[in-house]
């Protein structure tokens, strides 16, 4: 084989790897070591992460940080589990991640969005981004730093041009959906005063709702959250002026006094908050729920009555959402969770509709000021043809 045939084949391999890793729409990560300084890190103290696949054409100057799910740890034991995995630790990230949905490079799936400087944040701290202890126990070496993380993350993003950003959405799946709302206004005074700001949140409206044994469980558990990551001072201060900081974990707390346009994506019937919130294993003793949680259709009579008031808590607890008309929603009674990181819920032929509409056109027309949407399904969690199966993308 003569030197130009030998190159023509090397060329031809790497245009096939190319196209490969084109195709599947894997964007590389990226270690923040220069926050290490800072004392932003992750439970372990290893290095933030992220993964950014850059703007084009007329998007160049767009911004839209994705901030990944993951739930949390109330104490050193679930805190030091976390460390041996990606949720506490970057040593353990993948190296690449896929890029759908919200995040999709593609025109036809993601046609307001695809074009956008687009970051998917790493969950690495276990409380939302909140956490901001400055001691490090030597007996356990954990830290608890998410606040500094996010900002950490966001300055670096400022310095790669987001300080020119025209428009910017803060988002996140889960526990990276309550940080979107948790930080959506500071997100917004960050950013020049003349960009389009918005926040999106999707499956991260946790509501401080009435468990099976008639408590609230979901309250312990997050001031469990909030005093061992000493998030109380990273939280709005316009909740927290106001009520325990326990409290302004729960979105239906902190939105009323937010100043940003927010839009909220969630299913009536959360998966994880049925899980969690309605029926947490805590209180379930005797298991009864244990079948129910997870398959709506394996649920009593008496016990979908009971789903059905976590659907009118659900509506109580949304309402400075649609009392206010620069917020959006998109409540389908889908039995799911993160709606929004898949091509095919979040524009596909077969994801979930709501006023016939799918929540990428949902989004993009509240974004940029199409039309308004503040839509709700109808009330039960067998209404909606739509609806797929559970959805957990993160």
């Amino acid at each position: 084989m003569s030197l130009m045939e030998k190159l023509k084949q090397c060329w031809s391999s790497l245009l096939v790897l190319a196209v490969v890793v084109i195709g599947t729409g894997a964007v590389p990560i990226t270690y923040l070591q220069s926050a290490v300084a800072k004392g932003a890190v992750c439970l372990d103290g290893s290095a933030p992460a992220y993964h950014f696949d850059k703007g084009f054409g007329s998007g160049v100057n767009n911004w839209i940080v994705h901030m990944e799910g993951g739930g949390w740890c109330t104490d050193v034991a679930s805190c030091s589990a976390r460390k041996n995995t990606m949720k506490g630790s970057s040593k353990f990230m993948n190296k690449d991640f896929g890029f759908s949905g919200i995040l999709g490079g593609k025109q036809n799936t993601n046609p307001d969005f695809y074009n956008w400087n687009r970051i998917k944040v790493r969950y690495c701290d276990g409380s939302s981004f909140t956490g901001n202890v400055e001691a490090v126990n030597p007996a356990n070496k954990l830290f608890f730093r998410g606040a500094r993380v996010w900002r950490a993350v966001i300055d670096d993003l400022m310095v790669k041009g987001m300080k020119n950003a025209q428009n910017a959405i803060l988002s996140g799946c889960s526990a990276g959906a309550l940080a979107a709302i948790l930080h959506c206004d500071t997100f917004r005074a960050i950013l020049p005063p003349t960009a389009r700001v918005k926040c999106v949140s999707d499956a991260g409206y946790f509501i401080h709702g009435t468990d099976i044994s008639g408590g609230s469980y979901i309250q312990t558990y997050y001031s469990k959250v909030v005093a061992l990551h000493g998030s109380a001072k990273s939280l709005p201060v316009s909740c927290t002026s106001k009520m325990k900081p326990e409290l302004c974990f729960f979105p239906q707390n902190v939105v009323p006094s937010m100043r940003t346009p927010l839009f909220v994506i969630n299913a009536a019937f959360d998966s994880w908050q049925i899980k969690n919130v309605l029926a947490p294993t805590a209180v379930d003793k005797r298991k009864e729920w244990k079948n129910c949680k997870l398959d709506l259709k394996k649920c009593t009579a008496a016990q979908l009555k009971t789903v059905q008031g976590f659907r009118d808590q659900m509506m109580r607890a949304l309402s400075p959402v649609h009392s206010t008309p620069s917020r959006g929603l998109f409540l389908d009674s889908c039995h799911a969770h993160c709606q929004g990181g898949s091509a095919a819920s979040w524009s596909g032929a077969k994801g979930p509709q709501v006023a016939n509409s799918k929540i990428s056109q949902a989004v993009g027309n509240w974004f940029y000021g199409r039309s308004a949407f503040q839509k709700i399904d109808c009330p039960s969690p067998i209404c909606n043809p739509t609806c797929p199966a559970i959805s957990t993308d993160e």
